[in-house]
């Protein structure tokens, strides 16, 4: 219920005005127009219901007697009155909304990006339900097209895993046009099922989902791990559609001496490029035979040839690297260059 103190305050002046105005027939002017919506602003800051207040300044108008006995200039200088109130009622309402977008986005900004002081920053994590003390997981959604906060995709997920886990601290936004979802680490239900909701309204999309780290810096980590994983299926050709860091450990392993991979890579898989039609191809039939068990026929079947087709490109491979990719002391160096070429862009345009 209004607070009639509170309603009172925004009412004063109000009746004299329109008195005025109705003694002669005249429209509110600007200065008195102006001043009902600054009275709207006050009550939308004091956190007045505006229902309430539209009643209260109709009751108020009852006691205002029209020199004539048409109600007809009563009731239009009420509207204008109570419109203007409202204008300024939303206006106030706008802008508070505007700056806790602004201040929603620049504490997603620190989190992810840990630009802030730590202690701060877990201060400013309460209001937005979370607790940095205890260990985080981020999962990063990218589809065919960039979203932002508002977008109906972004929204549509937020409603659905809020609706499915009412009352957890959980954090989801959007950050360079990806859908972000940071929740504690022992509930990896949370970001399972983001992630099921992303594929689905991305169409398609990508998922990735970083390990569990505490603090305020394991947000950081954890995202930072999403994003490389999104960029490591990307390079790899990696076509699962939910990616999980803890899963591809391996490959920064791999790369963490870029020169050491470059060799390995140029002096096994070198001679491939002076087959016809360049080393891609043969790259493609060793990526999809080690991929496939090293099982023949289901690498033919995933590479669209026959058998014999593709007996004949192994053969080929054997020909000019000198290893054989069925023979196991050759594979695992075979296998290990094919990764790092998937992950360097090797051999590129010039195969």
């Amino acid at each position: 219920m209004t607070d009639r103190t509170a309603t009172a305050d925004h009412l004063a002046g109000y009746t004299d005005i329109v008195a005025a105005a109705c003694a002669t027939g005249r429209r509110l002017n600007r200065d008195e127009l102006e001043s009902r919506r600054a009275e709207g602003e006050r009550a939308a800051e004091a956190g007045l219901p505006l229902r309430a207040l539209i009643r209260d300044h109709l009751a108020a108008a009852q006691t205002v007697r029209p020199s004539s006995t048409s109600s007809g200039p009563l009731l239009a200088v009420v509207e204008q009155a109570v419109d203007a109130f409202v204008e300024g009622y939303e206006r106030a309402q706008q802008q508070a909304i505007r700056q806790e977008e602004a201040a929603r986005r620049e504490f997603v900004d620190d989190l992810l990006y840990g630009g802030s002081d730590l202690g701060r920053l877990a201060e400013r994590a309460e209001r937005f339900g979370l607790r940095l003390s205890q260990a985080h997981a981020v999962a990063v959604a990218a589809g065919p097209e960039p979203y932002g906060d508002g977008f109906r995709v972004a929204r549509g997920i937020e409603t659905a895993v809020l609706a499915r886990f009412p009352g957890r601290q959980i954090l989801l936004a959007t950050k360079d046009g990806r859908l972000i979802c940071v929740a504690p680490g022992d509930q990896p239900d949370v970001l399972a099922f983001f992630a099921k909701q992303a594929y689905a309204a991305t169409d398609g999309g990508r998922v990735a989902i970083g390990r569990s780290h505490p603090g305020a810096g394991g947000v950081v980590h954890s995202y930072e791990e999403a994003l490389g994983a999104l960029d490591l299926a990307g390079r790899m050709g990696l076509d699962e559609p939910v990616l999980h860091a803890v899963d591809l450990l391996v490959y920064p392993v791999l790369t963490r001496d870029r020169q050491a991979m470059a060799d390995l890579v140029e002096t096994t898989l070198g001679p491939l490029r002076t087959a016809r039609g360049g080393a891609q191809p043969l790259i493609d039939t060793l990526t999809a035979y080690f991929d496939s068990g090293c099982v023949a026929t289901e690498a033919a079947r995933r590479l669209l040839l026959s058998v014999r087709a593709l007996t004949y490109r192994l053969e080929r491979i054997r020909g000019l690297t000198g290893a054989d990719p069925a023979d196991p002391g050759n594979r695992y160096a075979l296998q290990t260059a094919v990764i790092g070429a998937r992950l360097l862009g090797w051999p590129g345009d010039d195969a």
